[in-house]
């Protein structure tokens, strides 16, 4: 099996070591893996979406985060619905989009959040 490096901050190699324990993996690479597998099949489950959807899109990032969600979104208005915006502790904030609309504009705004390092979460919800 090859080896890989990786460089995760102190909270996200707390929150493995957490995982690891309740769950009872042998290791932190277990952890790691088992999420690998669990990203890789959501990626396919929204690969296959087409036509017109309905979904709902969740967020949670820093408030310092607020621009990046702001300019993202507006460059796919056509889709948004309804969004919610509420402050959390610590400094974060809670995003919900309400989608109609293409699947492939849908898919696209949920990369666009996903691969942003501002944003702590995301999840697309198809209903």
């Amino acid at each position: 099996m090859p080896i890989i490096s990786i460089s995760l901050n102190e909270k996200l190699l707390e929150e493995i070591d957490k995982i690891k324990d309740e769950i009872g993996f042998s290791g932190r690479s277990d952890v790691i893996r088992a999420s690998a597998r669990l990203l890789i099949f959501d990626n396919k489950e929204k690969e296959e979406l087409e036509g017109e959807i309905n979904s709902i899109l969740v967020l949670i990032h820093k408030q310092e985060a607020e621009d990046k969600v702001t300019e993202i979104k507006h460059d796919f208005e056509d889709i948004i619905n309804t969004q919610i915006h509420s402050h959390l502790k610590d400094n974060a904030c809670l995003e919900l989009f309400i989608l109609e609309g293409d699947a492939n504009r849908t898919k696209k705004l949920s990369k666009k959040f996903q691969t942003s390092r501002k944003i702590d979460y995301v999840k697309l919800i198809v209903v």
